[in-house]
């Protein structure tokens, strides 16, 4: 079975290098990656990109972290597709350099692609692609869906919070909303009671509640 590579944009390359944290899972997607022995690579695109940066001590630092990713030697033929789409859509040059992006997709010389930007996911779907193309958050969703054995459910843990911190809107509560009416008043009567709450990756995967003097409830 053949490595497979993944384009990363520079958007996600910026949220990895930078000196500050944008994106607290920036680092479990890159522990994925070499987890699943992906081959991480950069388009020319985004050397150009970091190469404008104004600051020469960020610009050395970037330059130098660069070395670690295997950068595209040439570039694809634009598709048929994707001329069609920087001729009708493109609006700037940034436009441009996204649909370029996903013509190294679409001529399959990579297997998938990472980017926070909302437009180059607009563009994916309308050429079919969005079941390659992923934010951090949905990769992070894939490759737990796929490989739930490899999850180290030793991190996760249990916190002792007050129900008025519970944020009622999260999908774990959907069905508890939907099979029990009255449900959100009696949650929000709670909001000065005591709940324990399991999470990972930010979503409620456990709640329990401990009513005094009677059994333990849990949902």
């Amino acid at each position: 079975m053949s490595v497979k590579r993944v384009l990363l944009d520079t958007n996600i390359i910026i949220h990895r290098e930078a000196s500050t944290v944008i994106n607290n899972n920036i680092g479990t997607l890159f522990r994925w990656l070499d987890r699943l022995k992906y081959t991480k690579c950069v388009h020319p695109i985004t050397l150009d990109e970091i190469r404008k940066h104004k600051d020469p001590i960020i610009l050395k630092a970037m330059s130098i972290k660069l070395k670690s990713y295997e950068i595209l030697k040439t570039e694809a033929p634009l598709a048929p597709e994707i001329a069609y789409i920087i001729k009708t859509l493109d609006k700037d040059q940034n436009d441009i350099n996204d649909s370029r992006l996903l013509n190294e997709l679409i001529s399959k010389r990579i297997d998938i692609l990472i980017t926070e930007d909302i437009q180059v996911h607009e563009k994916a779907e309308r050429l079919n692609l969005s079941h390659l193309v992923y934010s951090i958050e949905s990769f992070l969703q894939k490759v737990a869906d796929e490989y739930p054995e490899l999850i180290d459910y030793k991190v996760l843990s249990i916190i002792k919070d007050y129900f008025g911190n519970i944020n009622l809107s999260d999908e774990f509560f959907d069905s508890f909303k939907e099979d029990y009416a009255g449900y959100k008043d009696w949650f929000n009567r709670k909001s000065d009671q005591i709940c324990y709450v399991c999470k990972q990756q930010d979503k409620i995967r456990a709640f329990l509640y401990i009513k005094i003097g009677a059994c333990p409830k849990v949902t």
